[in-house]
């Protein structure tokens, strides 16, 4: 893959194979950011893991305490007597078979949070083949099936993210924007990375967390000391 100037200068301004500890990564992170847009930083963790296997699982869900600088646009999908709870906490769409074939006969995504009651999976789930390639599947883990759908809107619009591994045994999360400055992402991280360990599987066998990178949209990926975020 071939990169721009910016991105090439950016790797000169620090060791790409240093491992640094947080404070010092998303200091290097914020300062080589250079984009005309206020990029998203994100962090990418290699647990030591096998994800094939349910009891090795990591999957879970926080809100950050800084939010992550997105407006979050929430899908509720419930039934009559949760509607006002849904919109009163802010969700933009709120309804029932009017959206589940709007999304099975349009095609529409226009969401980023879709949020569900537990009366409703039975319908939202004719909708696993659509919504989960894009990671909008509802999950009772993820806190977005609840009877307390407005504590869930709320939630999901004041930065809750949902950290869960790929198929490479890896955690990819947003933990805000280059604006908020190194403070308040090193607070965000910390909290997402306290989140993880507490959801070590039992079955996990040495090293858990094997590395990790924080990176901005249009950057290059500064590495931290694992051990400065493993607990």
């Amino acid at each position: 893959m071939k990169h721009g100037k910016k991105y090439i200068a950016a790797t000169k301004k620090y060791d790409k194979a240093t491992l640094f500890d947080v404070a010092e990564a998303l200091g290097i992170v914020t300062q080589t950011a250079s984009a005309k847009f206020d990029e998203t930083v994100e962090v990418h963790i290699k647990l030591g893991v096998d994800g094939r296997h349910a009891d090795q699982q990591v999957r879970g869900a926080i809100v950050l305490p800084n939010g992550t600088g997105k407006q979050v646009r929430v899908l509720a999908i419930c039934k009559d007597d949760k509607v006002a709870a849904a919109q009163e906490a802010g969700a933009e769409f709120v309804g029932s078979d009017e959206f589940i074939q709007k999304i099975q006969q349009e095609g529409w995504m226009d969401f980023d949070v879709l949020i569900t009651t537990p009366d409703m999976m039975g319908m939202v789930g004719r909708l696993g083949k659509i919504l989960g390639p894009r990671g909008l599947m509802p999950n009772p883990k993820a806190g977005t099936v609840t009877p307390d759908i407005g504590r869930a809107v709320r939630e999901a619009k004041a930065g809750k993210i949902e950290y869960r591994l790929d198929k490479t045994n890896i955690i990819h999360c947003p933990i805000g924007k280059v604006s908020f400055g190194a403070e308040k992402l090193i607070e965000n991280l910390d909290a997402l990375m306290s989140a993880i360990n507490k959801a070590k599987p039992a079955a996990a066998k040495g090293q858990y967390v094997r590395s990790c990178v924080v990176a901005a949209t249009m950057g290059p990926g500064v590495r931290i000391n694992p051990a400065k975020v493993s607990q």
